[in-house]
């Protein structure tokens, strides 16, 4: 039995370039740890709701032993706000809220509540489409260091 896409939901339209697979590389810094760098795909679904599922998954450029991993939802409102849950695969739970701009292609996402973290105290995270490709950054405070960059990457669409 053949399933059928299911047609995208109004309030996930504007998003719905996000939809597909996406692959690339990105690097990681932060203070207290040495600079990286690793590959990583992203997948953005739907499934006839108001959200846009969200997988991630980032490997060893070397070996391409598995590192992070994260998952969750996207849930985007026909004001232009937006609110995320994510849970990463060391335990980390991130609840996010922010904005989308429809004309520059861009997210924007402060976190409103981090779980289950005993030193992450605040993240960000922008997403940006530019030329057909999707970048990121994400920003992380510490109970020992203030909000500043940590990860970001550019995929390409698959």
């Amino acid at each position: 039995m053949a399933t059928e896409t299911p047609p995208v939901h109004t309030f996930v339209a504007p998003l719905s370039y996000l939809l597909g697979t996406w692959r690339g590389q990105g690097e990681g810094e932060y203070p207290t740890i040495p600079s990286f760098r690793y590959g990583e795909e992203i997948r953005f679904s739907h499934s006839g709701k108001p959200v846009i599922a969200y997988t991630q998954k980032t490997w060893k450029l070397e070996t391409g032993d598995p590192m992070h991993a994260e998952s969750g939802y996207f849930r985007p409102k026909p004001d232009g706000s937006i609110e995320v849950v994510i849970a990463q695969s060391s335990g980390l739970v991130e609840v996010q809220k922010g904005a989308y701009n429809v004309d520059k292609q861009t997210i924007t996402l402060n976190s409103e509540l981090i779980g289950n973290a005993s030193k992450v105290k605040e993240t960000s995270r922008g997403f940006e489409l530019v030329d057909g490709k999707l970048s990121y950054v994400v920003h992380m405070s510490t109970t020992t260091n203030h909000l500043q960059p940590h990860l970001k990457a550019t995929l390409e669409k698959l």
